[in-house]
């Protein structure tokens, strides 16, 4: 049963969620974020992520990751930091070889939805009622780091 760890990166929180899939059945492994301290420099940020994510990889053991494309929007400032921290991440998978696979935002959308242009909430719906869990996710970049392996664990033909 392949693992495929979801990740939302972002400087002050990455969230990532890991999914087994069973022969075309999606099951939930574990979810989660790492969050850094805004007072702490940036460089420390970079660092305590690539740990923390070094220690959820080598405890989940997956073989693929799906990891939104970021796209950078009005505010160029904002997007910086969470490149830097998709930098680190991207670094920490090629240095455990894991695949990446990098998604659309609204390709995660159809494919956990059905619809390209689902709000957030609809999204993280949707992924609670797949995994068949109790409630939504949280936090959020949690959650939507669990639909982005949804959708490579049922799309992989296409990524």
């Amino acid at each position: 049963m392949p693992k495929i760890i979801g990740i939302d990166p972002g400087l002050a929180s990455t969230g990532w969620g890991v999914v087994e899939n069973n022969a075309g059945r999606i099951l939930y492994v574990s979810h989660g974020s790492i969050e850094t301290k805004a007072k702490d420099p940036i460089g420390k940020r970079l660092l305590f992520i690539m740990e923390s994510f070094r220690r959820i990889l080598d405890e989940y053991k997956p073989e693929e990751s799906a990891v939104e494309i970021l796209f950078f929007g009005k505010n160029v400032s904002s997007a910086l930091p969470v490149a830097q921290a998709r930098g680190v991440i991207f670094a920490v998978l090629a240095e455990k070889e894991i695949l990446i696979r990098e998604l659309r935002p609204n390709m995660i959308k159809k494919a956990v939805t059905g619809l390209y242009n689902s709000e957030k909430k609809q999204v993280q719906e949707m992924v609670r009622i797949i995994l068949g869990l109790a409630e939504i996710p949280k936090p959020d970049h949690a959650a939507d780091a669990l639909g982005a392996a949804i959708c490579a664990a049922n799309h992989k033909e296409f990524l």
